[in-house]
């Protein structure tokens, strides 16, 4: 998940000097459209259809799984999900802003609380959402860990959210035509690898750490037997690269650098680079005297180290928000040699936040067709995943658009897909 925020007592003065462009950002994020029924295909206009029949021809539903899917809830069903206390503090009012942008996104009404209120709006939207898809598209839903220190002791003051393994395997057993689980398991724990062998027993598609916010740091020597087990396994380890604000934690932005993932790739771990590291900078740690690089260039640096060819994957979530730059937009597009490496993953609910995108931009930067806006604007209002995908398969620069394989993205998951009609 990655949008503008931050609650980590170390960027509090950062916080206090911008509070002003930071209230603008909350501000549009709180515009954002309240969410509406999905709608059949056969009641959608004719237009918005046949942008639909557009997006997915050439694609095989049962192959397009979307590999960044966010679980969310406060545990008011007995979830066992937490949120940082600061996000419903009305001491902390951009905080609590935040939060109730990303609810509405997700389609959780405001008086939604008891009786699992929230919990199970959360996921009663996404099922709805799911069912406009066409049979065999999947989402894989991701369990949160908690961060912990280097001592390996729990960090409740830095965790912004958790979801727990249990939870993330029972929403998708409930539903397994169109959900899979991905298990979130912090390295340092004691139990680290009975977790991991539980959660694989129990059908978990992959590993998802986000190490900035998790305080994880990919080189440390006390992964390697963790790393062994994940290359042992096949399982693919889901990892956020680049700058994060949208789930702070830790604080920890330096181990968000892209080329800390040689690590696990050195130990035979098959890594996806959530959102293709295309937030942020980072130091460039190849030279004598380190000096900061977009993000982006460092995982674009990685993609053509051969050795990684085979293991070395990212995912293309949030790639095309407002935040991002035209260079990232138009360098995914050309780079056909990459595309059967990039994953198709929607950050769900991120593509629900209004402001997060701007067809006008794409269509400024020559990415986009201006008559697609309509449609693709009466898609979002309805079915914000159904416009992620729509959106991804029309964008183009000079002629390239993003391969039909960049969608096929079950097959990643061979592994964990026996017994998958």
């Amino acid at each position: 998940m990655n949008d503008s925020f931050s609650f980590h007592p170390h960027r509090r003065r950062a916080l206090c000097c911008g509070a002003a462009a930071i209230a603008g950002l909350f501000t549009s994020l709180a515009q954002a459209e309240a969410s509406t029924p999905a709608m059949p295909w056969q009641a959608w206009p004719a237009q918005v259809a046949d942008l639909l029949h557009q997006t997915f021809e050439g694609l095989d539903p049962v192959a397009l799984w979307d590999v960044h899917t966010h679980l969310l809830g406060n545990g008011d069903s007995g979830s066992g999900c937490t949120i940082h206390p600061s996000m419903t503090e009305g001491w902390h009012p951009l905080e609590r802003l935040r939060r109730a942008a990303i609810m509405q996104a997700a389609g959780v009404p405001g008086d939604a609380l008891g009786n699992g209120g929230v919990d199970r709006a959360y996921v009663a939207r996404l099922r709805t959402l799911a069912a406009g898809f066409p049979p065999g598209a999947r989402w894989m839903l991701f369990a949160f860990d908690r961060a912990l220190d280097d001592q390996a002791r729990e960090r409740p003051d830095w965790t912004t959210f958790h979801v727990p393994d249990a939870y993330a395997q029972q929403v998708a057993a409930l539903t397994p035509e169109r959900f899979g689980w991905v298990a979130s398991i912090h390295p340092l724990r004691p139990d680290a690898l009975d977790r991991l062998a539980r959660a694989l027993a129990g059908g978990a598609l992959a590993i998802k750490w986000l190490p900035s916010a998790m305080s994880i740091d990919l080189r440390d020597r006390r992964l390697s037997t963790f790393y062994a087990r994940l290359a042992a396994s096949r399982t693919p380890l889901i990892v956020h690269c680049g700058e994060e604000k949208a789930v702070p934690g830790a604080g920890r932005n330096e181990l968000g650098n892209p080329l800390l993932v040689r690590a696990p790739l050195q130990a035979g771990v098959r890594v996806i680079v959530a959102h293709c590291a295309s937030l942020g900078q980072a130091l460039d740690l190849d030279q004598r005297r380190p000096t900061s690089r977009p993000a982006f260039d460092l995982f674009t640096r990685l993609m053509d180290e051969p050795e990684w060819r085979d293991r070395l994957l990212g995912d293309a979530s949030a790639l095309f928000q407002v935040n991002r730059s035209a260079k990232v937009w138009r360098t995914v597009l050309q780079c056909a040699d990459w595309h059967p490496r990039l994953l198709h993953g929607s950050d769900y609910p991120l593509p629900g936040v209004g402001p997060l995108y701007s067809t006008a931009r794409l269509v400024h930067e020559g990415l986009l067709d201006a008559n697609d806006v309509a449609p693709l604007e009466r898609l979002r209002r309805h079915n914000p995943l159904l416009f992620d995908l729509a959106l991804k398969r029309r964008v183009a620069w000079r002629g390239e658009r993003l391969s039909p394989l960049v969608f096929d993205t079950r097959w990643h998951f061979e592994s964990a897909t026996i017994g998958i009609a």
